[in-house]
């Protein structure tokens, strides 16, 4: 596998920017003050980095305040950029704390594990309590299965609930009542883009780029929660297994028991 180049100020996007730390984008911008192209461009720069950084100027240099700022999670550090500026700043990565703080540039660089905690600071109602732009926005980086069932009957040996988590998932447990809803999450791998080459004599054309036409290329995942053909209106409830309830993935047929009869009227589920 090829190993990828050192992020610089100059390859920095909306996406990678994600990668590098609070000591990353300061070395980076100590480094671009004694370049002419930074204060042509500074816009630019600052645009990508704020994306997914707090910059706060520190207007008074005095150790209480630095102390403060540190107690806030910031980075400090001695920077000009700007024209009229204290010259001192502090720098904090942006928290993803609740699933409005996802979007296409960060979710490849959270694992499953986190995503589990954002969704459960920010559950109640399951997964179909989120707004669709945010589930499309979580199916860009991870694969979902959910799957609603009583609760004495989730964690069943040899179930789905066994099979996903040996299969790598991590799983979120909503209650309700006497039913569980487990979401299941697991990272896709993400596809290696091939990395163009600039000619670091053009630095014009890195410039131009716009960034925010990098949100217009993302490509939408297929919706693959389709409503399933329903051909029976009625249904024994002794006969339900763990198949019979709603799920959001497909379940091996091999998996399945041959006695059980498929129920797909949801509402009747509860």
């Amino acid at each position: 596998m090829k190993q990828q180049k050192a992020l610089t100020l100059k390859t920095l996007t909306k996406s990678n920017v994600w990668e590098v730390q609070e000591n990353d984008i300061l070395r980076m911008l100590e480094s671009a003050e004694k370049d002419a192209d930074f204060k042509d461009n500074r816009r630019h720069f600052l645009d990508i980095i704020r994306s997914a950084f707090e910059i706060e100027e520190i207007k008074i240099d005095k150790p209480e305040v630095i102390n403060k700022f540190e107690a806030r999670g910031f980075k400090v550090g001695s920077l000009h950029i700007s024209d009229n500026d204290s010259g001192k700043f502090g720098i904090k990565k942006r928290p993803i704390m609740r699933v409005t703080d996802l979007t296409y540039e960060n979710i490849h660089h959270i694992s499953a594990a986190k995503l589990i905690e954002v969704l459960d600071r920010n559950f109640g109602g399951g997964w179909d309590s989120l707004s669709q732009s945010i589930q499309d926005i979580i199916e860009s980086g991870f694969d979902i299965s959910t799957t609603t069932l009583p609760k004495d009957r989730l964690h069943k040996v040899g179930g789905m609930y066994e099979k996903k988590v040996n299969d790598g998932f991590e799983v979120l447990e909503i209650p309700k009542g006497a039913w569980v809803e487990a979401i299941f999450a697991k990272e896709k791998p993400e596809m290696e883009k091939p990395v163009v080459e600039d000619d670091d004599d053009n630095l014009s054309n890195k410039y131009d780029i716009d960034n925010d036409d990098e949100d217009e290329d993302e490509d939408l995942p297929d919706d693959k929660y389709e409503d399933e053909d329903e051909d029976d209106d009625t249904f024994d409830e002794d006969k339900l297994t763990e198949e019979s309830y709603r799920t959001t993935f497909e379940t091996d047929p091999d998996d399945l028991n041959l006695e059980a009869e498929d129920v797909t009227d949801d509402d009747d589920n509860y």
